[in-house]
């Protein structure tokens, strides 16, 4: 394993909490200079603090959310390992929200603000790389990116678009950072999903579990140690596209 660049962070946007926080703790406890973005000021984050990882309040729902990050990480930092664009929200047709204000919302979050970042922050990514070798852009998209979801249309759609920056962006970057994708199929339960839909849910996948955080962590590890991969989406379902073939 490459030795961490203890001056250089990964920023993980949305890390205080499920994937991102698992994420965030693992890379720290590796070495790894780590700095998460928060939309609310919570307890948890004083702890996480207290552990050596960086906090920054960015919500990308808000104008001018993805600039003012951009803004404050070229402030604080020379250069990036990398930035790993873990904010999501998971919102459904029909939830209070009109057609046009879901979608907008939707893409203001999954593909307007990695788009700013990816742009804003090229240069401090660049330069790890040029200096160092290694320097990543990682999305984490979704296994419905692929399908489409009736419930979650405008949802699908954002993330179909994440997944095509990755293309672009994997061309305009390229020798000096690599960006690859992630795109999981439910990898965590909630803790008040019931048996039932627990038991539901594990059938959907030709693997039949749902194997927690764990695997998107190693997903996010393998692309940050990669040498030769980039313009890529790892997809981690347990073979869920062909039980839904079969």
């Amino acid at each position: 394993m490459a030795s961490p660049d203890n001056s250089a962070p990964i920023v993980i946007t949305g890390g205080a909490q499920r994937l991102g926080l698992a994420a965030a703790r693992a890379l720290r406890e590796q070495g790894y200079p780590v700095v998460i973005t928060y939309r609310r000021e919570r307890p948890l984050l004083e702890k996480l603090r207290a552990e050596g990882i960086d906090t920054i309040r960015a919500d990308f729902g808000e104008d001018g959310g993805a600039a003012g990050l951009a803004r404050e990480l070229k402030r604080r930092y020379r250069s990036l390992r990398a930035l790993v664009h873990n904010a999501s929200e998971w919102l459904p047709e029909g939830e209070g929200r009109g057609p046009a204000e879901l979608l907008q919302r939707m893409l203001q979050v999954h593909v307007q603000a990695p788009y700013l970042l990816n742009l804003e922050c090229g240069e401090l990514l660049q330069r790890h790389g040029e200096e160092h070798g290694l320097a990543d852009i990682i999305h984490m998209s979704d296994y419905v990116a692929g399908t489409g979801s009736s419930k979650h249309i405008a949802y699908a759609a954002s993330k179909a678009a994440l997944e095509n920056l990755t293309l672009s962006f994997a061309s305009r970057y390229a020798p000096t950072v690599k960006v690859n994708s992630i795109a999981p199929a439910l990898l965590m339960f909630n803790d008040d999903d019931d048996a039932e839909y627990r038991a539901r849910a594990s059938k959907k996948s030709l693997l039949g579990i749902v194997p927690g955080e764990a695997e998107g962590v190693n997903a996010i590890c393998y692309l940050l140690q990669s040498r030769y991969l980039t313009g890529k989406s790892i997809a981690l379902d347990g073979g869920r596209h062909l039980a839904r073939a079969g």
